[in-house]
């Protein structure tokens, strides 16, 4: 007699581990990062705790991963858009294109309006958003509190965005700008 399994087909590891990440990343776009919840996860895949994870990690590990599907838009515009830079243009470019990426997406536009905006000090420890950083605005590794600090630049602005295009530019050439060398 035929089971009726959780996962079935394939690559069962990497099934689970695909099937855990969507329905994470539905939970978090619906109610929040930091509503974000194994036992809320589990109980919407009608699996066990022990199923998420067996099968995708511990919360900061599924956070990474929705974070990743997430960004995944935003990063290839901008490693398109810096592609060729370098110093400050670069980080200033990569900057502003994300943040035009998240305004003009809704579904990234959502984790910053209406109460959802991420615990920023719990996202600026993320190492998948920090290393996206280092790598977007041209960082070396060796200075991983400079990438901390363009995350938190970029979710501020995101959360509380400049009314005037133009007035944030000026804002990042004249005070993120001169942090960063040519």
């Amino acid at each position: 007699m035929p089971r009726d399994d959780w996962v079935v087909g394939g690559d069962r590891r990497n099934a689970a581990a695909d099937r855990i990440h969507r329905a994470a990343t539905d939970l978090v776009i619906a109610e929040g990062l930091d509503a974000f919840d194994i036992d809320r996860l589990a109980a919407r895949l009608h699996c066990s705790r022990a199923t998420v994870y067996r099968y995708a990690g511990g919360k900061s590990q599924i956070r990474d991963a929705v974070l990743m599907r997430l960004a995944s838009g935003v990063v290839d515009t901008v490693r398109q858009a810096v592609d060729g830079l370098s110093g400050r243009e670069r980080v200033i470019r990569a900057i502003a294109v994300a943040l035009e990426q998240i305004r003009a997406d809704p579904i990234r536009r959502l984790m910053f309006t209406g109460g959802n905006v991420p615990n920023i000090g719990d996202l600026h420890s993320s190492p998948v958003l920090g290393h996206l950083a280092a790598e977007l605005t041209g960082l070396t590794d060796d200075d991983p509190h400079a990438a901390q600090w363009i995350v938190r630049v970029v979710m501020s602005l995101a959360y509380w965005p400049i009314a005037d295009p133009r007035v944030e530019q000026e804002l990042l050439r004249r005070f993120v700008a001169p942090a960063f060398s040519d």
